[in-house]
């Protein structure tokens, strides 16, 4: 049966909502796929829902042609397993935590890892039952702080997660290359142009992690690439750090008045002023700017942490915080801000403007553990090279400190932004800067979770053995906002064939019975054929309107039952390409099943 539009549970809207900033969500909302029902949180409606599950076909389809197998986990859990590996504290206030009636904990999950693994636990223990890899799609709860950009980013969505566990590297990289190629196919089959990217696999640990990117404006992620072929994640991207420099012959580091010199720009204004060089100027990239941040831990304890950068260049927080749990040893994640008065009250060796590594009256030295604070370098600072910076005193700074010598830090981290035109880790030329949605993330897990739940079973030789996990990700609410971001014009969403809400949209427009009737009548033809129908039979609904919106919806073959009809002739019209054209009524079934075909088989989307 057709969709009608007289009895379909459907209302558009003329204007975008007041919440929605980008134009998936605008036109989600207005063609009457989705409603609001809390921050983050999206009722489907029949459209929107016929959309979201031939996404989970496409999905379900990829995953059983690899072998894998599905299976289906609460979303509600109990706090132990969460607890055995860490990530009950881990998470923060990243995750919803409830009680039961008996005072018991849990959570809405916003991961199965622990859960997967458990239930393989239960149920194998031999060699003989490996490898195995098995998915589910399931809807996931995370407490976003900021949920934006409608089924982008929300607090609820629906997620395809899947996870091969193996003994050898040989079936654990097997199984990772099946994902890939199954993703790879997926994307293909939504019409989705996605690019894999090297990546971190944050709080979840693992190696040999990529992500899949959907290139956009309003992305989140960045990423780079090179014309030699290198991509990447910028949280991924490694700083060929230059060699360590020999400073036997370089002369002491001396303090200079510099007074109200707390920015780099008034800085190197002040050193060509009254220190200048015999060589050439001195820059921004001669300083070392000290940035002090607090990295508030999974317990909602702050530390406070300098990073030391070149001064040409600025802080991310958010590629710091991709590898600063580690250098601080600490679990789970970890969130990075500016320090705010009361952190830099607790160390009054700070002097705002004017800090650096190296001795103050005040503070014990940056780098040195009687300091209580972390300094962190960018991985520019080597041994030997010679900076400005800030003396740990108002209207200080040090000329000629050299790193190695006069400073020491505890780590390296990377922590500034990555601009085009830095170079590629691989030496594959310049890179460029992106912006990217993540779709998907796939990487080896290890054994993290199989020690931590003690997942073994016995092997050839009749041995315990822990078994070596990998975790496969896809965002099936994130592809269908995607996917409308990716494909829709001023009118409205123009939906790939595969996704589609119906094969045809079909408008009868016209007073006289003899249109409804033709209508009708085509309808029957259409379904006869195997296709499936949108049909605007609303009788007291003017032409306008009806166009107005069979574009707003996006099915992407249109159909017009109106004045033609007195000559003979039905409109046909590809929504992506607007071309239109009258075909004979009594032809009209056939052109159409010839081009919908069209459309399938070059997937609707290019």
């Amino acid at each position: 049966m057709p969709l009608r539009l007289s009895h379909l549970f459907l209302r558009t809207l003329r204007d975008n909502p007041a919440d929605a900033e980008v134009a998936s969500h605008q036109l989600l909302v207005r063609a009457g796929y989705i409603r609001r029902a809390a921050p983050g949180v999206y009722t489907w409606l029949p459209l929107g829902l016929t959309v979201l599950r031939k996404i989970e076909a496409i999905v379900r389809e990829e995953m059983n042609r690899i072998g894998a197998q599905e299976v289906h986990f609460p979303a509600l859990l109990p706090k132990e397993p969460y607890e055995a590996t860490g990530r009950w504290d881990d998470y923060g206030d990243g995750i919803f935590r409830l009680k039961d009636r008996k005072e018991a904990d849990y959570l809405l999950a916003p991961t199965h890892e622990e859960v997967f693994t458990l239930l393989v636990k239960d149920l194998y223990s031999s060699y003989k039952d490996l490898p195995l890899s098995i998915y589910q799609i399931q809807t996931k709860y995370r407490d976003e702080a900021r949920p934006r950009a409608g089924l982008l980013r929300g607090r609820e969505f629906i997620m395809k997660d899947s996870y091969s566990f193996a003994l050898t590297e040989e079936d654990q990289s097997a199984a990772y290359d099946a994902h890939r190629e199954a993703y790879l196919r997926i994307f293909d089959r939504l019409g989705l142009p996605v690019v894999p990217v090297n990546a971190q696999s944050g709080a979840m640990g693992g190696s040999a992690s990529e992500e899949f990117l959907f290139p956009c404006d309003i992305g989140e992620d960045t990423f780079v690439e090179s014309d030699g072929g290198f991509r990447a994640n910028v949280e991924a991207v490694t700083t060929p750090a230059p060699e360590p420099l020999d400073f036997s012959e370089l002369p002491a580091a001396q303090v200079h008045h510099t007074p109200g010199t707390d920015t780099i720009a008034t800085l190197v204004d002040a050193a060509n002023t009254h220190q200048p060089r015999a060589d050439r100027e001195w820059t921004a990239a001669d300083t070392l700017k000290n940035v002090v941040v607090a990295a508030v831990l999974p317990d909602g304890t702050r530390r406070i942490v300098v990073l030391g950068v070149p001064g040409n260049r600025e802080v991310d927080l958010k590629r710091a915080e991709a590898t600063i749990g580690g250098l601080l040893g600490v679990g789970g994640e970890v969130a990075l801000e500016a320090a705010n008065e009361t952190d830099l009250k607790k160390h009054p060796g700070l002097v705002r403007g004017y800090i650096g590594p190296g001795l103050s009256l005040d503070a014990p030295v940056l780098g040195t553990e009687s300091s209580g604070i972390s300094y962190l370098v960018d991985p520019r600072v080597v041994s030997g090279t010679s900076w400005i910076t800030g003396a740990n005193q108002a209207d200080q700074h040090v000329f000629g400190l050299v790193a190695g010598r006069d400073f020491g830090w505890d780590g390296i981290i990377e922590s500034v932004v990555v601009e085009s035109g830095d170079p590629a880790p691989d030496g594959s030329g310049p890179l460029r800067t992106r912006r990217g949605i993540e779709m998907g993330h796939i990487f080896h897990l290890g054994t993290r979770y199989a020690e931590a739940l003690g997942l073994q079973v016995l092997d050839v030789n009749g041995k315990l053995a822990t078994v070596t996990m990998g975790s496969y990700g896809f965002g099936v609410t994130r592809a269908l906002a995607a996917i409308a971001e990716a494909t829709h014009d001023e009118k409205g969403l123009i939906w790939p064939a595969a996704i589609a809400p119906a094969d045809v949209h079909l408008v009868a427009t016209g007073k006289g019975e003899e249109v409804y009737a033709a209508a009708e009548a085509l309808i029957a033809e259409l379904e006869d054929a195997g296709l499936s129908a949108i049909y605007d039979d609303r009788p007291k609904v003017s032409p306008g309107v009806k166009f107005g919106d069979a574009e707003l919806l996006g099915v992407p073959m249109l159909v017009t039952v109106g004045r033609g009809l007195k000559n003979g002739t039905i409109e046909l019209k590809d929504r992506r390409s607007g071309e239109s054209r009258e075909v004979p009524v009594a032809e009209a079934a056939a052109e159409v099943l010839a081009h919908v075909k069209g459309l399938q088989d070059s997937k609707g989307a290019r």
